[in-house]
C-alpha cells in the first residue's frame, strides 16, 4: 500500500491500510528507558525527516502498545541531559492538554492528572539533576512522565510540540517545548484561568514563583506562571529563549509554514482558542507569540 512512511502520516491512515490489507501490526512490549516521551503509552510516533529538518506525527490507536513495562530503575543511567529534556516533555504533555481541556468533556479528569503529573516532575526533576542515581526522584520523574504520556490519550498538545517539530537541528523536543510553552501560556490567559491557578500553586511550591499570586487573574496571572515556568528552565539551566538557543529568524519563518501543514492541522485544533490558517490567525496571533519567544519579551504576545 505504501512504499515509503510518507502516507501514514496524520491521523488514523496506519488503520486503513491495516483493514484495507486485513494485515494485524506485530504485538508490541514496550518499555520506558528515558523517563520522557510517554511513547510506551500513547498512539502517538514522531517522524524526523533529515532531509527537510522537519518532524511529522503518526496518530493512530493501531500503534498503541499491547502492554507496556514500567521499571523506572532502567532509567537511572540515563544521560542526565536526555533525563532533564524529557522531564521538560512530560511537563509539556500534561499542561497543553490541560489549557486545551477547557470546555471538554474529560477537564475533569485532565485536571486531576495535571496536577499530579506537573507535582511531580516540577518537583522531581532539579532532584534528579542534582543526583542522577537518587531513586525516589527518578520514580517521581518516572510516574510524572507517564502521566504525561496518559495525558496526551486524554487530549492532544498544541502550538509549542507543533513548534518545536521545525527545530530538530537546535534544540531537543523537550527544551525547545519547555521555551515556548511560557510565551503559549500568556497568549491563551483568557481561556486558561483555573489551569493557570492549578500550575501557579505548583510553581510557588516549588519555589520558582516568588511573588503573591492570591487575587492575581487574566493576564496578570498568565504573566506570573510563565515568569515561573522560565525560572524553572533557567534553574535546570535551560535557555529561556529561542534566540539565546541558536534558533535564528529563518526558523520562525519555517514554524510558520509547518503550522500550514494540513497533517498537522490537530494541533491548531487542540488550542484553547483554535487557530485557522484561513482565518489568518498564524500571522495575527502565533508569529508575535513566536517572536516573543525569541526576544523574551512577553509584552510582544497579543491579546485575544
Amino acid at each position: 500500500m505504501a512504499g515509503t512512511v510518507d502516507p501514514y502520516f496524520g491521523v488514523g491512515n496506519v488503520s486503513k491500510v491495516k483493514n484495507q490489507t486485513n494485515r494485524p501490526l506485530l504485538p508490541l512490549v514496550a518499555v520506558q528507558t528515558a523517563a520522557s516521551s510517554g511513547a510506551h503509552l500513547t498512539k502517538y510516533s514522531n517522524i524526523t525527516d533529515l532531509v527537510t529538518g522537519q518532524k511529522k506525527l503518526i496518530v493512530d490507536e493501531a500503534i498503541v502498545p499491547q502492554a507496556a513495562v514500567f521499571d523506572y530503575g532502567v532509567t537511572l543511567d540515563s544521560p542526565l541531559e536526555l533525563t532533564l529534556d524529557g522531564g521538560l516533555d512530560g511537563i509539556a504533555h500534561a499542561w497543553e492538554v490541560f489549557m486545551g481541556a477547557t470546555g471538554q468533556s474529560y477537564y475533569t479528569k485532565m485536571k486531576e492528572v495535571a496536577r499530579a503529573c506537573l507535582r511531580l516532575i516540577v518537583s522531581g526533576l532539579p532532584k534528579v539533576k542534582k543526583d542522577a542515581r537518587d531513586r525516589q526522584a527518578r520514580l517521581c520523574l518516572g510516574l510524572g512522565t507517564d502521566l504525561g504520556g496518559y495525558s496526551i490519550m486524554l487530549g492532544g498538545t498544541s502550538g509549542p510540540h507543533l513548534g518545536s517539530f521545525s527545530l530538530i537541528d537546535v534544540l531537543s523536543h523537550g527544551r525547545a517545548c519547555a521555551i515556548l510553552n511560557p510565551y503559549y501560556t500568556v497568549l491563551f490567559a483568557p481561556r486558561i484561568q483555573d489551569q493557570l491557578t492549578v500550575f501557579a500553586e505548583i510553581l510557588k511550591e516549588g519555589g520558582f514563583i516568588k511573588a503573591r499570586t492570591e487575587g492575581k487573574k487574566g493576564r496578570a496571572l498568565a504573566m506570573l506562571v510563565a515568569r515561573g515556568m522560565i525560572q524553572f528552565s533557567k534553574s535546570l539551566g535551560f535557555p529561556a529563549t529561542l534566540s539565546e538557543a541558536g534558533v535564528s529568524k529563518a526558523h520562525l519563518k519555517q514554524m510558520i509554514q509547518a503550522a500550514k501543514d494540513p497533517q498537522l492541522k490537530m494541533k491548531l485544533q487542540n488550542m484553547p482558542t483554535p487557530m485557522e490558517t484561513e482565518r489568518g490567525d498564524l500571522d495575527r496571533l502565533m508569529k508575535p507569540t513566536l517572536e516573543a519567544a525569541f526576544t523574551g519579551n512577553l509584552e510582544l504576545i497579543p491579546q485575544e
